[in-house]
């Protein structure tokens, strides 16, 4: 039996663009109002610029179940937002000749297989295209309880990325846990650190982001995740140290916001690493380093933009930030969404004319 969660998702699946109303550019509230109407939205709606909001909407719970409502501040979920953040991390690394983008990972990891990591550079751990398996799927397949065993870094390592090549480096993509288990290896190698020691200390506190965390206090204090609304279904978020890179952090709207005007728009990173950072690596998934660069029409222009996403569990996430500094969109979400209509519904919001 289909209840009103499965319906709304089946809607959902259509061209959401077209139910947005063609007078509601500039009124987010009929644009924020239709998608609600068409997907049953609950979450946190946030637009702003130079790193401030000028517009929030939030709408539903943190808790279903206890009628606690969801507030601009609340955490959730970012799932491979994370990717993003520790890109930047890893380029103030390289700023301060730590790291090397295309170099072998083996400079930076002497004791891994030597014929592999020869192949292999941190440039491609980054944009998903290393080549490195992705044994970790196989893995928790043969052994579901391996998922919740706590490992230490190395462990990971040892269990999930010393497989052969499966493709030779940059020529294809590859969305696989084991490129993020392995910048977490090269991080806190050259670091002296844990992982979300040295993402604190060399990023999130310099930038005033201090909501944003993989800690267990931030699991525990964020949004429930839902995999049904009515009635609830909670989603678990299940989550080891090792995976902190690749999809482990929580944030709030007001700390992504401050994040993108901060990482995209100012002296944080130096010229050269912010071209890095915004340079697409695999044009055919418009991929940079650790997140997406799309390119946006915007009354008849061609505008560049920072597009991160997110998906785990029931936690849905879109940061777009235009890249000439004049609009962010921050959008989160815990009942598990469709990506591909939370994208549409952040295009509108920033007017940018419907996906072809």
């Amino acid at each position: 039996m289909l209840n009103r969660r499965h319906l709304l998702l089946a809607g959902a699946a259509l061209p959401l663009a077209a139910s947005f109303p063609a007078v509601a550019k500039g009124n987010p509230d009929a644009i924020i109002d239709a998608y609600v109407r068409d997907t049953g939205f609950q979450g946190v709606v946030m637009l702003g610029r130079n790193g401030h909001a000028d517009y929030t909407r939030v709408i539903g719970f943190a808790d279903i179940e206890a009628g606690v409502p969801a507030k601009a501040d609340t955490l959730y979920g970012i799932a491979s937002i994370s990717k993003w953040l520790t890109s930047v991390t890893v380029l103030k690394l390289v700023e301060r000749g730590l790291l090397d983008l295309d170099a072998p990972i083996t400079k930076a990891l002497p004791d891994y297989r030597a014929d592999t990591g020869a192949k292999v550079s941190l440039r491609r751990l980054l944009c998903n295209a290393s080549g490195v398996p992705n044994l970790f799927t196989s893995a928790i397949k043969a052994d579901p309880a391996l998922f919740r065993t706590p490992l230490t870094t190395a462990e990971a390592v040892s269990k999930f990325c010393l497989g052969d090549l499966a493709f030779e480096p940059g020529t294809r993509f590859d969305y696989a846990l084991t490129n993020w288990i392995l910048v977490v290896a090269m991080v806190e190698r050259v670091t002296g650190l844990p992982f979300q020691a040295a993402v604190r200390s060399i990023t999130l506190e310099p930038l005033g982001l201090a909501a944003t965390s993989a800690t267990d206090a931030a699991f525990a204090a964020a949004a429930a995740s839902y995999r049904t609304v009515t009635p609830p279904e909670r989603w678990p978020n299940d989550r080891q140290a090792y995976m902190a890179a690749a999809g482990g952090y929580f944030s709030t709207a007001p700390d992504l916001m401050r994040a993108a005007h901060l990482i995209f728009d100012t002296g944080f990173l130096t010229p050269a690493s912010r071209r890095q950072l915004t340079t697409v690596e695999v044009p055919s998934e418009s991929y940079a380093l650790g997140g997406r660069v799309r390119t946006l029409s915007i009354d008849g222009k061609t505008v560049p933009a920072g597009w991160e996403t997110g998906r785990t569990a029931g936690y849905r996430s879109v940061l777009g930030h235009r890249l000439d500094g004049k609009r962010t969109v921050v959008i989160l979400n815990n009942t598990g969404l469709s990506q591909k209509t939370m994208d549409q519904f952040a295009d509108a919001l920033l007017g940018a004319a419907p996906r072809t």
